[in-house]
């Protein structure tokens, strides 16, 4: 292939080269991400992950995917933040079940200073159960990403969405530049990034092309990027905007060719098949996985849609001979004083 690929991650990736790996011939794609993520990772191992919602709806943010929004006419009731001992309940059930990244969802802007003492309790909490820890709260300032990263938080979700020229298409009430303000505050305390986007609210290839570069050329790659396939739930601008219409389920295959890239130009990267798999066939699923997706979301329920479920999840790796990926938390015990 002319397209320079690399078993190392890589900073300086262009548009060009990125549209080039799109265009490949399917088998040639698969090949190289699949020769690229088994340089990297265990063959054969997914890593399984549930996503609670912690504080759900009545978001004044306008994304238009999302009936969390308070602008959307999905019939969601806005609730208030969970209690800590409700969250660590639903932490332990998610162990039992197989999980090794608990993630916690909460539908703000951003959190104000009064909850994030129950925050970072949950966060304490998580990781003293010997799973890792993620969070996806909206925006955060530089005081508290230092909070949660003292804490002990693992991953920070904030995802781009889409590519810088399509994401006013998708959300007006803050700027792609805003998401990565974020981004750096994350990362510049020491947070492992969680940053991907959704594929599927009617975007051109070429918007998949510059989603998938805004990720590559980030100073340190995010260390987690999932990739969603629309939910198109009504009551939403693109749920209602997309309904009954071809653009409402991306092809399969080039869903599939999207998370082949991802893993080449972000090869030390966990790659999260997220939302949209309730509605995905096995083989679809089976594609990504030989593509290099290598975390999932179990579960019933993705924050308030619905997921695959935990039963699916165990037959399709049956059927594949995948096996859960072991958390590697290191739990640290507080000395005596």
């Amino acid at each position: 292939m002319n397209t320079p690929c690399t078993l190392t991650a890589r900073n300086d990736w262009t548009r060009e080269e990125i549209a080039a790996l799109f265009d490949l011939p399917f088998g040639d794609l698969m090949f190289e991400a699949q020769s690229i993520h088994r340089a990297n990772f265990p063959r054969n191992e997914v890593q399984l992950s549930t996503l609670l919602s912690i504080k759900t709806g009545g978001c004044p943010e306008d994304c238009g995917y999302c009936n969390q929004s308070a602008s959307a006419e999905s019939g969601l009731k806005a609730e208030k933040l969970m209690s800590v001992q409700a969250v660590m309940q639903a932490a332990a059930q998610a162990k039992d079940a197989g999980s090794s990244r608990f993630c916690m969802g909460a539908a703000w802007r951003n959190p104000k200073d009064r909850d994030m003492p129950a925050i970072v309790e949950m966060v304490k909490g998580v990781r003293q159960m010997g799973m890792e820890t993620c969070m996806t709260l909206g925006m955060l300032s530089e005081s508290q990403a230092d909070m949660l990263a003292d804490a002990g938080l693992d991953y920070y979700n904030h995802n781009i969405d889409t590519s810088p020229e399509h994401y006013e298409k998708v959300i007006t009430t803050r700027t792609f530049d805003d998401r990565l303000v974020t981004l750096e505050n994350v990362r510049n305390s020491g947070i492992n990034v969680c940053s991907g986007g959704i594929v599927g609210m009617g975007e051109a290839r070429e918007d998949r092309v510059g989603f998938l570069h805004a990720l590559a050329v980030l100073p340190v790659h995010p260390q987690s990027v999932p990739i969603n396939a629309l939910v198109p739930v009504k009551g939403t601008v693109l749920g209602n905007m997309l309904a009954d219409t071809p653009l409402a389920k991306i092809d399969e295959i080039e869903f599939v060719r999207t998370v082949a890239v991802a893993r080449i130009v972000m090869p030390e990267s966990m790659v999260r098949l997220s939302a949209g798999r309730e509605s995905m066939s096995d083989s679809c699923q089976a594609l990504c996985f030989m593509a290099g997706a290598n975390s999932i979301f179990t579960g019933d329920k993705l924050l308030t849609t619905a997921n695959a479920g935990d039963n699916a999840d165990a037959a399709l790796f049956a059927k594949l001979g995948v096996v859960p990926m072991q958390a590697e938390v290191k739990v640290e015990l507080e000395a005596a004083e």
